[in-house]
């Protein structure tokens, strides 16, 4: 998960009982696993003192900031957010090393193309007629 990340911020205050999320999120970046995918990347934590609700900000490798409600947002729910855009983000630099542009653009007549039928073996007919 960190490997996608160059900053991580985790702020809440210790005596809320919302910080559930926060916790959980802050043992996930504190795995082995997790800081050997990314040694550089930086874990902050700050101890709020007041009644600001917990929040988690992270730093994507291109710059891209995103703030989660730590209250509302469970720490599964937004270490699968980063895992999908961390998986965008690879795949975009592929393109982008391969020459190509990037978003893929798709023109609408290829869109719209009917694709062309399958063959069925005889053996699948027969499998399909069984089930």
């Amino acid at each position: 998960m960190l490997k996608f990340l160059s900053r991580v911020k985790i702020e809440f205050n210790a005596l809320d009982p919302r910080t559930a999320a926060c916790m959980e999120f802050l043992a996930q970046c504190n795995a082995r696993k997790a800081k050997e995918s990314n040694p550089a990347c930086q874990l902050l934590v700050k101890r709020r003192t007041d009644d600001h609700p917990p929040q988690i900000t992270v730093t994507f490798v291109n710059g891209v900031e995103e703030v989660f409600d730590a209250t509302s947002t469970p720490a599964q729910t937004i270490r699968t957010m980063i895992l999908e855009k961390g998986q965008h983000l690879e795949t975009e630099q592929m393109f982008r090393e391969a020459g190509e542009k990037w978003p893929v653009l798709i023109p609408e007549e290829e869109l719209r193309q009917h694709a062309p039928g399958t063959k069925v073996h005889s053996y699948c007919k027969d499998f399909v007629a069984l089930s």
